[in-house]
């Protein structure tokens, strides 16, 4: 696979330039059924239209995303639930003639399309792992690194110790720890895929999108990837968007239907799957269309 700058972006340190919110969150349901406390509003999508040159891909999004929880978004193909992810690290912006043309996407408050927001500090904070896993050409060791080395940091004993911190986060250390100067290209398509997210996870950013990380693996690796996102979920904010029905039930504390670019429904996703209150959302989820 071409490495591309805007992957190796999704590796570097976070930025300090996102305040924190004051507003809080309605009360969520913990994926137990017990009643969660309230969290914080995290990212806050306000009436999002956004465009591929002429072509409407978002209507009038709106939708907030809570600190420390798992949000899944799903739809058929095409309903506009990658494309909402992408904007929220501004990865849409390298696609020529797309643009939003109304609302606006706060992180922490902050509008992420102000002016004075650069773009690759954006980027740090808010890290991707790609429906392919693309690790880069270069060892184990090297690929977790990557990101402080661009940052400067060299001393050894730091860099050793956030790789073993990384590599135990993405359930991988005990798999690899005994060849770390290997080539991450040898590494089986699960653990390449923990590897991208060790990567991610490296330089702590405060979001982790997920664009179909599970959609190339099999059901071990699968599950694999799915017990991570539970443990990654006490550190980190997590947006995945995921075709299958039963790993949103699984892994997210909150669900967004998505269908022809617009939003149909976002709650608890045990209300989702169990009461959904539009039509549509339970011909969808109980498998009648899409």
């Amino acid at each position: 696979m071409v490495i591309t700058a805007p992957i190796l972006m999704d590796t570097l340190p976070s930025a300090p330039t996102i305040r924190p919110a004051t507003a809080p969150a309605p009360a969520a349901t913990a994926p137990a059924g017990q009643a969660a406390p309230a969290a914080e509003t995290l990212i806050d999508i306000d009436h999002v239209d956004f465009f591929y040159g002429q072509s409407q891909a978002l209507h009038d999004v709106s939708l907030q995303i809570e600190d420390k929880k798992v949000t899944a978004f799903i739809g058929p193909s095409g309903c506009g639930k990658s494309t909402l992810l992408r904007c929220l690290n501004r990865m849409n912006d390298l696609i020529d003639g797309t643009r939003v043309a109304k609302g606006s996407i706060k992180i922490r408050g902050v509008d992420i399309h102000q002016a004075d927001v650069d773009v690759i500090e954006l980027r740090k904070r808010v890290g991707m792992v790609f429906q392919k896993s693309n690790p880069f050409p270069k060892s184990i060791y090297e690929n977790i690194t990557f990101g402080l080395r661009l940052q400067g940091v060299t001393n050894k004993a730091r860099l050793d110790e956030v790789v073993e911190k990384s590599l135990r986060g993405a359930a991988l250390w005990d798999e690899v720890k005994d060849r770390l100067n290997a080539s991450g290209l040898g590494l089986s398509g699960g653990q390449q895929q923990r590897l991208c997210i060790a990567r991610a996870i490296a330089v702590e950013p405060e979001v982790i999108l997920m664009d179909e990380p599970c959609s190339a693996l099999d059901p071990v690796a699968t599950a694999k990837v799915e017990e991570l996102i539970q443990e990654l979920r006490t550190r980190f904010t997590i947006v995945i968007v995921t075709h299958n029905m039963q790993q949103a039930a699984r892994c997210s504390d909150k669900t967004a239907f998505f269908y022809m670019g617009k939003l149909i429904e976002y709650a608890d996703t045990r209300n989702i799957f169990t009461n959904p209150a539009n039509a549509q959302t339970e011909a969808y989820v109980s498998g009648r269309f899409g």
